[in-house]
């Protein structure tokens, strides 16, 4: 067994508010071993985006206890354990592909020959070689959505946090980019926590599949996938990818009843 990457012990996170206090999460336990595909699915305002957030010391837990790489979670943002990829794709319309990339290298102080040398890497693991000269407006949706991808690999690290990268893409386009996910999953190794409304989008990515319910956010389930790492898009006709889908829709339906 892999140690654990992140672990979450007890986590509970209030917002406070003008009309009170609001639990965001209560209770969460998790641990996301190296080298999973952790997906996190629930119904808006479950806390999906919330722990992503958390792990990425964007948000910290009122109480409990969270780790990435066994250090705090603003200890891991120093140390650049994770890259973090946002609903949208968030480029600069006045950089270039390629300069939009480059951006965290520049902050990072990485000589220029690196930063080259790095885009044109993640251009190719993302499909984009050709492309770091031409400027967002000039590519679609969904290749806006790669470069993206792209920048968060730029600087390597071991873990990509993911906020529903593909919520905003048609269901054509959504499909190729998960087949590309996978196979970019497959090369580089990384650890991946990848928030969707999807339940199609989180069996046929993930290795583990975290359900939640509404707020105070709960996990009501966490799913080990049996499928095999190599999943052509067919797979989701199988059985198995449909006995799968059904166990999230009732823990989804499970985390509605308890309330």
């Amino acid at each position: 067994m892999n140690a654990a990457v992140i672990e979450a012990k007890g986590v509970n996170l209030v917002f406070q508010t003008g009309d009170g206090p609001v639990q965001a999460l209560k209770d969460i336990n998790l641990s996301v071993s190296k080298g999973e595909f952790v997906s996190f699915i629930g119904p808006s305002g479950c806390g999906k985006t919330t722990f992503l957030r958390a792990i990425a010391a964007l948000e910290h837990p009122t109480s409990g206890s969270l780790t990435v790489n066994g250090m705090t979670p603003d200890e891991a943002r120093r140390k650049r354990a994770y890259g973090y990829v946002f609903q949208a794709a968030g480029l600069y319309p006045w950089r270039t592909i390629a300069k939009n990339i480059s951006l965290p290298l520049e902050i990072m102080g990485f000589s220029k020959e690196e930063q080259q040398s790095r885009v044109e890497r993640v251009l190719e693991l993302v499909e984009l070689s050709g492309f770091g000269k031409k400027f967002p407006w000039q590519l679609s949706g969904g290749m806006q959505q790669r470069a993206s991808i792209a920048r968060a690999l730029a600087f390597d690290a071991d873990i990509l946090l993911m906020d529903e990268p593909f919520g905003a893409l048609d269901e054509i386009v959504r499909d190729r980019l998960n087949e590309e996910l996978l196979k970019l999953w497959n090369r580089t190794g990384k650890t991946i926590g990848f928030v969707t409304h999807s339940i199609p989008e989180a069996v046929y990515l993930s290795t583990k599949i975290v359900v939640m319910s509404p707020r105070p956010g709960r996990i009501t389930d966490i799913i080990d996938s049996p499928l095999p790492r190599e999943r052509p898009l067919d797979i989701r006709d199988t059985k198995a990818f449909i006995d799968i889908a059904h166990r999230v829709r009732e823990g989804l339906r499970a985390g509605h009843t308890d309330d």
